[in-house]
């Protein structure tokens, strides 16, 4: 996925998708929150998971999102970077709204 793809949280058919940058090699998997970078933000994810494009790193961070946003892991898919940093996960259910305000929650 280039770095120059703009952070969104936006409406799916049934559901959302956002816009996730994991970070690998992490001592725990933790979710870091929603950064600004640049002109846009992302959704930040510490992986324990030593490669980013791992089939490891896509559950791990499937896992860790499903944890954040209290919903089962099968309603989430990585669509798109499944072989990168930069990943697009959509989730089934959840609205865009539902989805900023779990994110957003320390």
């Amino acid at each position: 996925m280039p770095n120059n793809r703009k952070f969104e949280i936006t409406d799916a058919r049934s559901g959302a998708a956002i816009t996730v940058r994991v970070v690998t090699q992490a001592e725990k998997t933790e979710f870091v929150g929603i950064q600004e970078e640049g002109d846009h933000k992302i959704v930040k994810i510490r992986l324990t998971a030593e490669a980013a494009g791992s089939d490891e790193a896509n559950e791990e961070v499937l896992e860790a999102l499903a944890f954040r946003l209290e919903i089962s892991v099968n309603r989430l898919e990585v669509v798109a970077g499944a072989n990168g940093r930069d990943k697009l996960v959509t989730i089934m259910g959840l609205s865009t709204g539902q989805v900023e305000e779990l994110l957003s929650n320390s």
